[in-house]
């Protein structure tokens, strides 16, 4: 038996076993190799417009490196362990240390380099591909080319041979420090169990879920004033709530689940099935092992979550945030430049609607109205300067001299300033006041941002508007805000041929097109999105792959269990129905903290990117659930396969 027989038996047999690894190789170096493509494509030059397309594709390509350097660095040091009781043969056998890293080093270059060339080849098949949906998100009317850029092909090689570098440099350390007979105790020193929960434990596990509870609170609250008042409290709250669940979650893992199965199991009085056995009391011992890495995994889950759930918002609402900032299709401040707009419209037989409104600012009294009486909520009350407008102008005639409605109140004003919708507010001009009465909040906004600047649009009956007309604080008042002229087609399929005469004209701020708004959150927001989206899928391939890794091992050295119990008459599927109890633990545990920690972010602060929050965001975890119950899924059929062979 020579080397070479050595090097291609094992090749042959770690292929068979490490299938997942080889799919999870060839699919990092595609998609690191099409994103790199992406990034010396002329095309995004010329599609990203002030978005610097390429450089975020750059950027995310970094982290993308990062993220695959640390899962194939650390599923190395699973499969490099796994080896351990090989490696100690073949120096039984009398093979030196040398002669085994040059085995190894052999295997992995052969499986590392053929697997990095399939990737190469495939990032190449699905460039086009990946550009043609990076067009569709941001909408983009080009013709998507298949290019093989070798400066892409060369970075490629580049990234991933330093990669493999590090790889062997990490088995060399392992080999040169390992005597014979530690070689075959590595497996069963990693894997350490614990027999019974301490007192201390106990109260580390429930520390762990009440700083969860307590993150999850304080950023429920965290922009309603009642933490916050300023904004270095505002970062130091955010701070706090980052630290109380990262420290709760792995507090958690470390005691708070063996925690909870130990109840379970007393309230039992100790009497467990097969099933209950294989799981609740398997995932009891050794969570606390794995709480490092379920922390890490569940953080950055939660991380992708999170963004992306946050750029999918933005990306989803883009049509009702653009007709937040600009009410109609086309506003202007001034009466020469609406003419000019106009006059072509109807040159090109384009009919439309004009609206005319003249906003006065005014401040209000507001503190009879204040929900909370933080200092952000006093200081807002101070300087609620907001524009006014009669009730005919709004568009309404059921406004009666002592009320005022609010309108355009939504978004993240109501999150920092939460007002009630009924109460007394004081109008306050330079010689006089009057206490008018709170009729309700509406969401739809009547003027564009340049006017407002998101603050909220007090409606008043036309007689108090009259009264107060010449009442405003000139301080407040601005060329850009005393008239608004806002235009609506009155055919929606002409809105883009008006668009056009818009663009024509080179008209910009403060005169807007809704139309250009929407395309521009949809490009910003669309390209964030692409880039969080497939960072995130590599991420829970590469974190699916770990977890499954960690099973594999934790099978094989459950196997002698697997016999005698098979041979006390269990059956296949006695064995099977607690595997699938515990693999929905496994992968279920870091899933769901993972979801509930990015719930909360997102909801924390989710106004601030768009106006829609569920629908987007439970699209996004469905979809990864339904990616990470995969691995689950090969988990199981592993663990059968393990069983089968047991007897």
């Amino acid at each position: 038996m020579n080397l070479n027989y050595l090097i291609f038996r094992n090749l042959k047999k770690n292929i068979k076993n490490y299938y997942l690894y080889v799919f999870a190789l060839i699919f990092s170096v595609a998609l690191y190799f099409s994103f790199v493509t992406l990034q010396y494509d002329p095309a995004m030059d010329e599609t990203a417009g002030s978005v610097k397309g390429a450089a975020a594709i750059g950027t995310a390509s970094v982290l993308l490196v990062a993220i695959v350097a640390i899962f194939l660095l650390y599923a190395n040091t699973i499969f490099i362990k796994r080896r351990s009781k090989e490696i100690g043969l073949f120096q039984l056998i009398g093979l030196t240390k040398g002669k085994i890293f040059q085995i190894l080093s052999a295997e992995n270059l052969i499986l590392y380099f053929g697997s990095m060339l399939i990737g190469i080849a495939s990032g190449f098949a699905v460039s086009r591909l990946v550009l043609m949906i990076l067009f569709k998100i941001l909408q983009v009317d080009e013709i998507a080319k298949l290019r093989f850029s070798t400066e892409a092909l060369f970075q490629t090689v580049i990234v991933f041979a330093a990669i493999y570098l590090l790889i062997m440099i990490m088995n060399y350390l392992f080999i040169k420090r390992q005597s014979i007979l530690s070689l075959f105790r590595v497996t069963s020193s990693t894997q350490q169990r614990v027999q019974k929960m301490s007192v201390w434990e106990i109260l580390i596990g429930m520390l762990g879920l009440a700083l969860i509870i307590v993150g999850y609170y304080v950023s429920s609250q965290l922009f309603g004033g009642n933490f916050a008042d300023e904004m270095n409290q505002l970062m130091m709250t955010m701070l706090f709530i980052l630290a109380s669940v990262i420290i709760g979650t792995y507090l958690f893992y470390k005691g708070s689940v063996s925690f909870i199965f130990n109840m379970i199991r007393k309230h039992r009085k100790g009497y467990l099935s097969i099933s209950e056995v294989l799981s609740l009391s398997s995932i009891m011992f050794r969570m606390k092992s794995n709480a490092l890495l379920l922390t890490i995994i569940t953080t950055v889950s939660a991380l992708a979550i999170g963004l992306l759930s946050l750029s999918y918002i933005s990306y989803y609402s883009a049509g009702s945030s653009a007709k937040n900032s600009v009410p109609n299709d086309f506003s202007f401040s001034t009466a020469e430049t609406k003419d000019i707009f106009v006059t072509e419209l109807t040159n090109q037989q384009i009919a439309y609607k004009e609206t005319l409104r003249e906003p006065v600012m005014l401040r209000f009294d507001i503190s009879q109205i204040l929900t909370n009486d933080s200092m952000i909520a006093r200081d807002m009350n101070d300087n609620f300067v907001i524009p006014v407008i009669s009730e005919k102008q709004a568009g309404s005639t059921d406004m009666k001299p002592g009320e005022v409605r609010f309108a355009g109140y939504t978004g993240a004003i109501s999150s920092f300033l939460p007002l009630k919708d009924k109460g007394e507010v004081t109008l306050l001009g330079t010689t006089k006041s009057q206490t008018l009465q709170l009729t309700g909040m509406d969401e739809e906004t009547l003027l564009s941002y340049s006017y407002n600047g998101g603050m909220p649009i007090a409606i008043v009956d036309d007689s108090v508007y009259q009264d107060f007309r010449k009442e405003y604080d000139p301080g407040y008042q601005t060329e850009y805000n005393s008239t608004y002229y806002g235009i609506d087609i009155t055919d929606r399929s002409e809105v883009p041929a008006a668009n056009e005469i818009f663009h024509e004209q080179g008209l910009n701020s403060p005169n807007f097109s809704q139309l250009d708004m929407k395309l521009s959150q949809i490009e910003n927001m669309g390209l964030i999105m692409f880039i969080v989206g497939f960072l995130g899928l590599t991420f829970l391939i590469t974190s699916g792959c770990i977890l499954y890794f960690k099973q594999m091992d934790e099978s094989e050295e459950e196997r002698p269990n697997y016999t005698i119990l098979r041979k006390l008459g269990f059956t296949q599927g006695n064995l099977l129905r607690g595997i699938q109890f515990k693999q929905l633990f496994n992968f279920g545990i870091p899933l769901v903290v993972g979801l509930c920690h990015s719930y909360f972010a997102v909801k924390s602060g989710w106004f601030f990117f768009g106006t829609e929050l569920l629908t987007p965001m439970i699209l996004v975890m469905v979809v990864y659930t339904v990616l990470y119950s995969i691995f689950g899924i090969l988990s199981v059929l592993y663990y059968k396969k393990v069983i089968k062979e047991s007897l």
